[in-house]
């Protein structure tokens, strides 16, 4: 490659990056997920449109959507808070483990007896379209409050299906017969404890030493917590275990560590993220040939129906059945289950394995994924409002982030006051905060002042609040349960602990 060619692919590179940052704010107008529209970039610069880029590696594909994968379950993780995602966690495991077989068994039924595909054809679509996505759920869901436990089982059932999902693909699409299933659930189970215990060990260790090596800047700390993050996938694979539960649980471990300069570390991983997006699903329009899901159109509407109509809510209603919860949040998790980069990514190992009608298999995957993110995606906010999980009238948590002092043994924490909030209204001195902290400095339409006790405060208000070490967590609750509560929140018995009507979502 000449100069001249390398500086051809930047000029196409940062010029597709710029289309697709500005394909987010198309898609958070529109309310469809970007990942639609990052797709629509790749088909656009491929084979039958205007870019005519001719690509059908899928062997690459797969390694390269295997690394992005990687850096979005780690992004994730990272930003996943262990208080609100505890309490749904048995409820997850049960979607990822007996919620898949029985996704599997009934979608892989339908593409056999609907559609005429072979078993082991069927199989293999089954379990590929039976992963949910994250981003997917919540880039349409991110400005609809939800109940912490509605995102927090989809969160943490997208975390860990991916797990057994990618096993049983890699097991139907090896050659001979699948013989023994009994077996195979053995190696799954197996794979899921190896994977999670070196997910935890790795996190544990890589957030004690961050916390106790000084780093010499900065800015080392977010390529060390992502590096963390990658050493995780890379042992728990090489160990024979799931590495995509170990980067998931690790960079969970990771996010609620309190680790130094954490809103750098979050921004950078966020950054990654998107850019893993963005180049994994403009891949992913590349590789497919439009033409050529003409045929396998019907067969991938009559799956996804039976998959969406059927398999999903079956497969909510039997593993939630332990469980007590309303009718409401069964159906919406049941609309919620949206298919986005990992089926996609997943249809190309039987491709790689040469399974015969791998292509197909690839098309009537894509065709699907794309169908019915265009149908549930725009109607999840919708279907929310209706069975009124959807409300906006509690009142809004603040937004805080923190940054270390390290000479000090403090924090500077910067706090947002939203509309809604019933922090509006109080004086500075009725937000009895802890000995060791204190409110230094208002910043009010564009302007900064140093508070007096009897200052007021409004919405829209940002603060710096000052705490030190031993009092910081008891600093950010008690600005939470003003924000709930208002000026009574301690009379109320208002915390702050755990925000019950809101979670942040990017």
């Amino acid at each position: 490659m000449t100069v001249h060619d390398l500086n051809q692919l930047l000029l196409i590179c940062s010029l597709v990056l710029l289309v697709a940052v500005g394909a987010v704010r198309i898609s958070s107008r529109s309310g469809l997920p970007s990942l639609l529209l990052y797709l629509g970039i790749g088909i656009a610069m491929g084979q039958d449109g205007i870019g005519n880029v001719s690509f059908n590696n899928a062997e690459l594909t797969q390694v390269i959507g295997y690394a992005a994968l990687v850096v979005i379950l780690a992004e994730g993780g990272l930003g996943t808070k262990w208080k609100e995602i505890k309490p749904a966690l048995p409820a997850a495991a049960a979607l990822s483990l007996a919620g898949i077989a029985v996704s599997v068994g009934v979608t892989a039924a339908g593409a056999h007896y609907l559609v005429g595909l072979e078993w082991r054809q069927a199989l293999i679509i089954g379990a590929v379209v039976s992963s949910t996505d994250a981003a997917a759920v919540f880039s349409v869901l991110r400005k609809v409050p939800l109940p912490s436990r509605v995102t927090g089982i989809l969160e943490a059932e997208s975390g860990f299906n991916d797990a057994p999902v990618v096993i049983l693909v890699v097991a139907f699409s090896t050659a001979g017969p699948v013989e023994h299933w009994y077996l195979l659930i053995g190696e799954i189970a197996l794979e899921l404890a190896i994977g999670a215990a070196i997910g935890i060990a790795v996190g544990w260790l890589g957030a004690y030493g961050l916390r106790h090596v000084a780093l010499p800047a900065s800015g080392l700390y977010p390529i060390a917590v992502m590096a963390i993050a990658v050493a995780a996938y890379a042992a728990g694979a090489m160990a024979h275990g799931s590495g995509f539960l170990a980067v998931y649980l690790a960079s969970m471990v990771l996010g609620n560590a309190k680790l130094p300069h954490w809103p750098a570390t979050r921004g950078f991983a966020e950054g990654l993220g998107w850019i893993a997006q963005i180049g994994m699903f403009v891949l992913l329009g590349l590789l497919v040939t439009p033409h050529d899901l003409l045929d396998d159109t019907w067969p991938a509407i009559v799956i996804g129906l039976v998959l969406t109509m059927v398999a999903r809510p079956l497969e909510v209603m039997l593993s939630l059945l332990p469980f007590r919860i309303p009718w409401q949040e069964k159906a919406l998790m049941s609309w919620a289950g949206l298919r986005g980069a990992v089926p996609i990514i997943l249809a190309t190992i039987p491709m790689v394995n040469g399974v015969d009608d791998s292509q197909r298999i690839f098309n009537i995957v894509f065709v699907l994924v794309v169908v019915y993110t265009l149908i549930q995606g725009p109607t999840l906010p919708w279907l929310a409002r209706k069975l009124r999980l959807g409300d906006a009238s509690g009142p809004a948590d603040l937004g805080v982030e923190s940054a270390p002092l390290e000479r000090l043994r403090g924090h500077l924490l910067s706090v947002s006051i939203p509309k809604g909030s019933r922090m509006h209204g109080v004086e500075v001195a009725e937000l009895r905060m802890p000995a060791g902290a204190a409110v230094t400095l208002v910043v009010r339409d564009g302007e900064s002042f140093v508070p007096l006790p009897t200052t007021v405060l409004r919405r829209g208000d940002e603060l710096l609040v000052v705490a030190t070490d031993p009092v910081r967590d008891a600093a950010e609750n008690r600005l939470r349960a003003v924000g709930q509560g208002g000026k009574l929140a301690g009379w109320l018995g208002t915390t702050g602990e755990e925000p019950k009507d809101r979670r942040n979502r990017r």
